[in-house]
């Protein structure tokens, strides 16, 4: 049993393995290093309710502060580790602190990928932090009218909270179809359509050329006027840590079925994490909420040395307006979609495959669908085991 177990990142993945450490029985020493200056908030949670004002602040931390004294959590805020020193087995802050572990959980998440167009100015918001959500949703208060740059998820849900607060909308992305690649033609279409009939304008086939003080001029030589502009353009996953370490890396840290890395005694979950797929035979990277929790879970339990296989089928969940979607599954590329359903009617269920294969599918409005399509998968998983 370690006598020390440092987590180093405060997000989903983190937050759960402490959680489950103590949950475990684990009593020994348990330190938690996060760069947020806030403690571990509900992320998903900022881009739809607390942004479209129907969710106070309040709702956003996960637990309050007197949760971590009472379970002997060592929460450190502000806490930037520089070195995993792998042979003397400590992480060193960039202030010189030193925390020793005899397990370490590697949790340091992803970053937003920056425009580098004028994004230096104090308009321009990215959605990750508490601070980024506090810094935006006082623009939303105040101001009429935002461009938002991508139309992912992240992206999508910003533009239909910001439409709830009565915020004029444009939304620009270089795709013909918002979410074309993840959710194909007719589930992207739709989704666009949606967004319309709310008020928001898209400009497609283009992005943002430079950014200015009041409004946005794109390539293709459109001005967009903006009080406040909102990237959503993707994220990286945060891996300067783990390189510096020696950790062996494929796009992410490469772990084990036991999301151990490959150095021993060093684990990672989260958006940093590849692991191999039992579903696809696949190494994998998935940058979803319930998937960093599941993984932060079973780290914590296979470094008290239980040895659990993670097994998740990976799932999340958007919501935007009145519409709802569920995505279980990971498909990186497939070749057919196909709808059962009425997609108008919002009661349909659209299946990704890939050479014949259910790789992955998405449940408009259909809740216990795909809580049956995700313990189809947990089967198959099974036989391919």
């Amino acid at each position: 049993m370690p006598e020390s177990i440092v987590i180093v990142g405060g997000g989903a993945a983190g937050q759960a393995a402490a959680e489950t450490l103590r949950r475990e029985g684990y009593d020994g020493r348990l330190t938690m290093l996060s760069a947020d200056a806030a403690g571990p908030c509900d992320r998903p949670n900022l881009s739809k309710g607390y942004l479209a004002g129907t969710a106070p602040d309040s709702s956003n931390p996960l637990r309050s502060p007197e949760f971590y004294r009472a379970q002997d959590i060592g929460l450190k805020l502000g806490a930037h580790v520089g070195v995993v020193d792998t042979r003397a087995r400590h992480v060193e802050l960039t202030d010189g602190t030193r925390y020793a572990y005899d397990a370490l959980l590697l949790a340091t998440g992803a970053e937003p990928v920056r425009l580098g167009a004028g994004d230096e100015r104090p308009h321009v918001h990215y959605l990750r932090t508490l601070a980024d959500a506090h810094a935006l949703n006082a623009d939303a208060v105040t101001s009429r009218r935002a461009v938002v740059i991508g139309a992912s998820f992240i992206g999508l849900e910003v533009a239909a909270s910001l439409r709830t607060r009565g915020v004029e909308v444009h939304v620009v992305a270089p795709g013909a179809i918002p979410m074309q690649r993840i959710l194909g033609d007719d589930l992207g279409r739709h989704i666009r359509t949606l967004h319309e009939h709310h008020g928001v304008v898209f400009h497609l086939g283009t992005t943002a050329a430079s950014i200015g003080s009041s409004s946005v001029t794109l390539k293709n030589g459109e001005i967009l006027a903006a009080d406040f502009v909102v990237a959503g353009i993707g994220v990286r996953p945060a891996l300067t840590l783990a390189k510096r370490a020696g950790l062996e890396l494929d796009r992410g840290v490469t772990v084990d079925t036991y999301l151990e890395t490959s150095v021993p005694g060093i684990f990672a979950a989260g958006d940093i994490a590849r692991w191999p797929d039992r579903l696809t035979g696949e190494n994998v990277r998935v940058e979803h909420w319930v998937v960093a929790e599941r993984q932060g879970q079973t780290a914590a339990r296979n470094m008290l040395g239980l040895r659990e296989r993670f097994d998740c089928v990976p799932f999340f969940w958007t919501e935007q307006y009145d519409f709802s979607l569920a995505y279980v599954g990971h498909a990186e590329g497939w070749d057919e979609a196909a709808i059962d359903g009425n997609l108008a009617a919002r009661d349909c269920t659209v299946t990704y495959r890939r050479g014949g294969e259910k790789v992955a599918a998405a449940f408009v409005h259909r809740d216990l669908a795909g809580l049956r399509a995700e313990l189809e998968f947990e089967q198959a998983m099974g036989k391919n085991g």
